[in-house]
């Protein structure tokens, strides 16, 4: 007995000892897990902050936080205007579950309740919550949840979503503050790649006014240039269409010069009034203005349908000191994220830019235009004070050459020559007045060549090119001023339908005064048209019935006792339209 009773007490201490040391290496495995996982925050927290891509560095977040928790799911939400999520990255749910899931969360009910209140939220089981709105179709299920909010400058930049802890266990408090911290180190890491990103985009705007700025002032067409200007303003701020609406002088409207992108066709070489517009609210704020659904905008209440399918917009005036040229606007698809403030504030800048470069190269047309009317005044002077006195001396000599001629035949010829010579001179009569007419100042109203060729210049920036042109005859003696402006209102008309419908590279225009008629003829290499003709009865229709236009030019060809012939062009693609109008007194 009494040995038992001595081998039972040597056996309590050796029991104390082995519970004491599997308590001690419980509390060493708590370390080590502790230092482990203190090791691992900070391998995390650095490997966000070297990231300097915006979208890598919130992908790198919300993977660096499903492994800190042991987390089957996650998920980052970037909160946007109307604190509804712009962006939603998920983690853990491949893509053919996500295509199945279909639309991503836009900030209802859990996820909105971390918006709402921008604290650390942690549950056992989230379906409990009161702002829980269940799961779509095809989502796992899911039960446990953490979620902490990401701050940026005291501002809530979004929110990291965490669900179903691996192995069945809930989030503890520790969890909770690795999240917290890392969401710190987030923040931080948010805000430089922000940074990087604005700077990055202030040197692609330098960039690209320098590259339009260069363009423009060696030469290349300014229509050209506007193009370029649209398409890196397209490619920086990744807009769906951009559009460039110019001031319609001395009118209270704009002309939508240059479209590029999904339906530029539904603004290219259209006007639209000031009023009731993005571009005009544009104009007269003189500011960047910015819609987040361009199609419900107030201030659009002119054809909001012209915008359909599009969503967020921003229209900044094209300008300088001296007056506002007009608008570009940029337009992405509706469901796209809106504009953020650090992508377009160097937009006003560089349409600044654009406008400067604009200004500078009208100025140095101007001057070639100064030096271009100093030889036409020179031309015209040494055709009459030379041409047109040898050509009349001529003249007389073989007038009075006439008498010695007795065969009938060669006096015949000898007077049909006087007259060639005679109608040679009225012809560059006409062509000096013409020359001279661009100096004849504001008194005098220009010719119908003047007119004709400022139409012409005035159409380039809508058409792209710029078309051929060919007068011939005495353009500006023989046309009386009411078919005159009838034949300066039928090209513009022409050319504005080749502007919205014919989709054209190039065209050729001439006018000719010939055996007592006026020809105006358009000729274009767009899609082409069904033959028609008409002789001011209405008829002359393209294939789409478009009749109004042509149907004018029918009708003032009728009133003169004229004709209008649409037909194809001569290599059977595109248009030639011919309006063709007798000559009073000729």
């Amino acid at each position: 007995m009494g040995g038992d009773a001595q081998s039972e007490s040597r056996q309590l201490p050796r029991l104390r000892l082995d519970e004491l040391l599997e308590e001690l290496q419980v509390r060493i495995d708590a370390v080590r897990g502790t230092r482990d996982r203190l090791h691992g925050l900070l391998e995390a927290v650095l490997s966000v902050g070297r990231e300097l891509d915006l979208p890598q560095v919130l992908r790198r977040i919300v993977e660096t936080a499903v492994a800190l928790v042991d987390a089957e799911y996650g998920a980052l939400g970037v909160i946007g205007a109307g604190s509804k999520l712009d962006e939603f990255l998920p983690v853990g749910i491949n893509e053919q579950l996500r295509s199945q899931i279909g639309d991503l969360p836009s900030g209802h009910g859990l996820l909105g309740e971390l918006i709402r209140h921008p604290e650390p939220l942690r549950l056992r089981e989230l379906s409990e919550h009161t702002a829980s709105s269940g799961f779509p179709a095809h989502h796992p299920p899911m039960h446990t949840f953490l979620g902490v909010p990401i701050r940026v400058r005291e501002e809530v930049f979004g929110n990291l979503y965490l669900t179903e802890k691996r192995g069945g266990a809930e989030f503890d408090g520790e969890d909770e503050a690795v999240l917290s911290t890392l969401a710190v180190a987030a923040g931080v890491a948010i805000e430089n790649a922000r940074l990087y990103e604005e700077a990055r985009l202030r040197e692609r705007w330098l960039a690209a006014g320098s590259e339009f700025t260069n363009a423009l002032l060696s030469g290349t067409a300014e229509a050209r240039v506007l193009e370029l200007m649209v398409e890196r303003a397209l490619e920086i701020t990744s807009a769906d269409i951009g559009v460039v609406d110019l001031v319609v002088a001395e009118r209270d409207e704009l002309l939508g010069a240059l479209a590029l992108g999904e339906g530029a066709a539904t603004h290219q070489g259209h006007r639209i009034p000031r009023q009731g517009t993005l571009a005009g609210a544009a104009l007269h704020t003189g500011g960047l203005l910015a819609a987040e659904d361009v199609t419900r905008d107030p201030r659009v209440t002119f054809s909001p349908e012209r915008w359909k399918g599009m969503g967020p917009a921003v229209a900044v005036p094209i300008g300088t000191a001296e007056g506002l040229r007009g608008v570009l606007v940029l337009a992405r698809r509706a469901g796209r994220p809106v504009f953020g403030e650090g992508e377009i504030a160097p937009l006003p800048g560089f349409a600044g830019q654009a406008a400067l470069a604009l200004e500078l190269a009208e100025r140095r047309r101007d001057a070639e235009q100064m030096s271009l009317l100093e030889d036409r005044d020179r031309i015209a002077r040494d055709l009459h004070d030379l041409a047109i006195q040898r050509l009349f001396a001529t003249g007389m000599t073989l007038q009075s050459a006439q008498r010695f001629v007795q065969h009938p035949e060669a006096s015949e010829r000898l007077m049909r020559a006087v007259d060639d010579l005679d109608t040679t001179i009225k012809i560059i009569r006409s062509t000096i007045f013409g020359l001279r007419a661009h100096d004849t100042g504001a008194a005098t109203a220009p010719g119908l060549r003047v007119r004709i060729a400022r139409t012409v210049e005035e159409a380039v920036t809508a058409l792209g090119f710029t078309p051929a042109l060919r007068m011939e005859g005495l353009i500006d003696t023989d046309v009386p001023a009411g078919i005159a402006d009838d034949a300066a209102a039928v090209l513009s008309e022409a050319l504005a339908n080749i502007v919205r419908h014919a989709r054209a590279s190039a065209a050729e225009i001439s006018l000719v005064v010939r055996k007592e008629h006026l020809t105006v003829t358009v000729t274009d290499n767009g899609l082409g048209i069904g033959h028609g003709t008409g002789t001011g009865t209405g008829t002359g229709t393209d294939e789409s019935g478009r009749r109004s236009g042509l149907r004018n030019l029918a009708e003032r060809a009728g009133k003169l006792g004229g004709t209008l012939t649409l037909e194809r062009g001569p290599d059977g693609g595109g248009t030639r339209l011919e309006w063709r109008v007798p000559l009073p007194g000729l």
